[in-house]
């Protein structure tokens, strides 16, 4: 999961001041976390507690709504906060890309494609319950767990253009005039195609980056299964770390000491 909260962070400082190129400073002094890290945090926190499917979708509502109070700055979408800082415990219907850009944690604690998507789906529920919430979760969460398990680009590709169509160059995409899209069916694609046209890790977050729109957030759902597939380089696990407050840190060290991580020289 550190690799959608690199994708994230990377991204934060271009989410309203898009960028076209992939030539930048990869970790900059203008950096920071957004909701995206907070929510991937949260989920692995329910996680790392996590007993019966019923009780885990309790305990995920608890979580974001506790998550959101201690991090009350951190950029959530209007009718989110709406919802975390409220008193309603039911979802709200949302299309948004906030299911897909948390739920990386769950490829990595599933054991099976459908165990995924049926956790993938859990974590997209308690908030965003319009179907295309529910499937850029699944589809997200299907893929970190592929490229986990050893599966090759082509076989990832396949298993997403099951949820979503993937007939497009990065290059035509940054040719063409978009709104800031902030849904699931707007996002998915472009941070899935982000992953298919990398060479490593760090390209996969230019490639994200490079293509506008709601930068931070495409570059976490890229960095999650990119992270899967090609590992991250030490050096940049460890600057990571300057950027998150150690309660974070304690979360992802023991989510990645029982579930694993991917790391490279």
């Amino acid at each position: 999961m550190l690799g959608a909260i690199i994708g994230d962070i990377v991204g934060s400082r271009f989410e309203f001041n898009n960028t076209n190129s992939k030539e930048f400073v990869f970790f900059d002094k203008r950096c920071r976390f957004t909701d995206d890290t907070v929510l991937t945090v949260a989920v692995a926190d329910a996680l790392l507690r996590k007993d019966d499917d019923e009780e885990f979708k309790r305990d995920l509502v608890y979580t974001f709504k506790s998550y959101v109070k201690k991090y009350l700055g951190a950029g959530y979408g209007r009718r989110f906060y709406k919802w975390a800082t409220g008193n309603s415990v039911e979802p709200y219907g949302s299309m948004g890309n906030g299911s897909a850009m948390r739920v990386s944690p769950v490829g990595w604690y599933a054991q099976s494609i459908e165990d995924a998507e049926r956790l993938a789906a859990i974590t997209a529920e308690v908030t965003h319950n319009h179907p295309d919430g529910i499937k850029g979760a699944i589809a997200t969460a299907g893929a970190v767990f592929l490229a986990n398990a050893g599966a090759g680009k082509d076989q990832i590709k396949d298993y997403v253009q099951k949820f979503y169509p993937l007939d497009f160059s990065l290059e035509e995409w940054r040719n063409e005039p978009s709104e800031f899209d902030v849904t699931c069916s707007g996002t998915v694609p472009v941070a899935m195609m982000s992953f298919f046209e990398a060479e490593n890790f760090e390209d996969a977050i230019r490639n994200a980056i490079s293509v506008g729109g709601d930068s931070d957030t495409i570059a976490a759902i890229t960095g999650g299964v990119a992270e899967a597939f090609f590992a991250i380089k030490s050096t940049d696990r460890s600057k990571v770390r300057e950027y998150l407050p150690d309660e974070m840190l304690e979360v992802i060290d023991k989510f990645e000491k029982r579930y694993g991580m991917r790391c490279c020289t």
